[in-house]
């Protein structure tokens, strides 16, 4: 009977394999890019795309155990509700009301060390933000934030 239990499991392991999610990968930058629209400094847009990119933007960068099913699947998964809940390639796109939002939004986060996430930073080291890469983003998103919700109030 666990003979037929693992067997099945393996078929099952197999026939997933077969399944593969549409990619998170562009090749342009989008028009709708924070950095088309807004000043990012270069340092700002660095930490940005070592830590947040990956599931807040148009360009995820995929390791190779992306390849493997059902790890494949739940990354896309992840990778589709980070751009749900903010996508820098198309920051232009929100009104400036919820850019603002945003902005405030990504400041708090990082001040409560909820963003990049645990388990993100786990397997990808590099996203670990140092305190001054995140003092430096917090900086720029409330900046950025106040100067957007100015126009708000015009």
């Amino acid at each position: 009977m666990l003979k037929k239990i693992l067997l099945g499991l393996l078929i099952l392991l197999v026939i997933v394999q077969f399944i593969r999610p549409s990619r998170n990968q562009s090749n342009a930058a989008s028009v709708n890019d924070i950095s088309a629209h807004y000043t990012v400094p270069d340092d700002v847009q660095a930490v940005l795309k070592k830590a947040c990119y990956d599931c807040h933007s148009n360009n995820t960068n995929y390791p190779w155990y992306t390849n493997i099913q059902p790890i494949g699947l739940w990354m896309q998964n992840h990778v589709n509700e980070g751009k749900e809940e903010l996508n820098f390639s198309e920051f232009a796109t929100y009104q400036l009301k919820k850019q603002a939002h945003k902005l405030e939004e990504t400041a708090e986060m990082l001040e409560k060390d909820e963003m990049p996430l645990g388990s993100y930073t786990l397997v990808h080291k590099e996203a670990k933000l140092t305190k001054e890469e995140k003092e430096l983003l917090i900086s720029w998103a409330k900046s950025l934030q106040q100067q957007i919700a100015s126009q708000v109030t015009k």
